[in-house]
């Protein structure tokens, strides 16, 4: 992370040296992160160089999403839950942290899925969030973009759950169960973005919407 710092601090150099030769505007430097500025996965620790990220990016896309998924597939998980009463993996804990990090906010963007993660339940009786499954379910390798995720819920007249609590759905048809995001969820998360004054929100991917339903979302939802 240290010399991910110093590579930051090179490109914004070389910006700005080709900006001076062209006598164009400087070109806009980001990255995609993980949602919070510690990483720990595989058990290593590592720290995103924040100072660096302030002097040297216009901004960072957290990405917001995939908190379980296909590579645990002992239990259902939240693909990008708001809140997690039981964890502080989730995207309140994510953002609350970069800022705490002291990242500057107009440079910290949420990031939103437009697909959903599945597994295949041990027992269809039991599909709350965390029952315990046993493989991935429909889709490629458990992942289906929203737009299928709907397809397969009217198809196969699935069960749809809005966890309030948490601020993320999931949907039942036998064994196959499925976490994402729809149109309330995404609402709430836009407005609590706009509450901490960050920098933005964005899609992955846009492609993965139904008819513009969910990606409208971000020019439509205001704090009231």
């Amino acid at each position: 992370m240290v010399n991910f710092g110093h590579l930051l601090h090179e490109w914004r150099v070389a910006v700005k040296k080709e900006a001076k030769s062209t006598g164009k505007p400087q070109l806009l430097l980001s990255t995609a992160t993980y949602y919070k500025p510690e990483v720990t996965l595989d058990d290593v620790y590592r720290r995103y160089p924040v100072k660096s990220i302030n002097k040297n990016l216009d901004w960072i896309n957290t990405m917001c999403y995939d908190y379980h998924g296909s590579w645990d597939l002992s239990a259902t998980g939240t693909l990008a839950a708001l809140y997690d009463p039981n964890s502080s993996v989730s995207t309140s804990s994510g953002l609350q942290s970069w800022i705490k990090a002291k990242i500057h906010q107009e440079k910290l963007v949420m990031g939103l899925p437009l697909y959903g993660r599945t597994w295949k339940l041990n027992d269809p009786s039991l599909y709350g969030i965390g029952a315990l499954a046993v493989d991935v379910g429909p889709g490629i390798e458990g992942a289906m973009l929203y737009a299928e995720v709907q397809e397969f819920n009217a198809q196969n007249n699935a069960k749809v759950v809005y966890d309030e609590p948490i601020v993320s759905y999931y949907s039942v048809a036998g064994t196959s169960w499925i976490g994402y995001d729809d149109v309330a969820s995404v609402k709430l998360k836009i407005k609590y973005a706009q509450s901490l004054n960050i920098g933005g929100y964005f899609f992955w991917a846009v492609n993965g919407d139904q008819e513009w339903k969910i990606s409208r979302q971000a020019s439509e939802t205001w704090i009231d």
